[in-house]
């Protein structure tokens, strides 16, 4: 798909600052600093709409972006970062449960992982917290470039197994640096832009 038109809409904390024009929502969700902005960015041909950061935790709202006037696209604070006071991760807990067990707008959480790691433990209870609640999930394993290509398929392997993908679910190996995967990754979306 052609983006000619993204922009941040509004940074939310809770339901009543959600959008109210029932566009289709693509959420994005991954661990702390495994490249979600950078993913954002590359699927949208922008180099800094979402901002990348060195520093782990950045996101601490969700940061609704509309795409073309035809969807959202919903940033949640990334997961796992051990520097976040528990309080402030208890109050992204709530926000997410809240979002993710009430938007019926939501259609689609884009999970995003590191192809050259196992998933981690939160990688996997964000997994099943989507499944808890019905959200069918696409998992890009992105960092792609870094691996060798004939060792490819069994990191996607391991994704699979560590993750107990669903069968309905799929799994898009991605590289921002070098675009590979983009194609397929608008190709899966379009099914949920309805």
């Amino acid at each position: 798909m052609k983006v000619n038109k993204a922009e941040i809409v509004i940074s939310a904390v809770s339901e009543k600052q959600y959008p109210a024009d029932r566009k289709p929502e693509i959420a994005l969700a991954g661990r702390s600093n495994v490249g979600k902005s950078s993913f954002i960015n590359k699927i949208i041909n922008r180099k800094n709409l979402a901002r990348t950061s060195s520093k782990p935790g950045k996101t601490q709202t969700l940061n609704f972006y509309n795409i073309n006037d035809l969807l959202y696209f919903v940033d949640v604070p990334g997961y796992g970062y051990a520097r976040v006071s528990k309080k402030e991760r208890e109050k992204w807990g709530k926000m997410m449960e809240e979002y993710f067990s009430l938007r019926d707008t939501l259609r689609l959480t884009v999970l995003i992982v590191d192809i050259r790691h196992e998933p981690t433990e939160d990688d996997r209870m964000m997994y099943d917290f989507l499944k808890y609640y019905e959200i069918p999930v696409l998992v890009i394993a992105t960092k792609l470039d870094k691996i060798a290509k004939n060792k490819r398929s069994a990191h996607i392997k391991r994704v699979v197994e560590t993750l107990d993908l669903d069968q309905s679910d799929s799994v898009i190996p991605f590289s921002a640096e070098t675009s590979e995967g983009k194609e397929d990754v608008w190709s899966y979306l379009s099914n949920y832009m309805k």
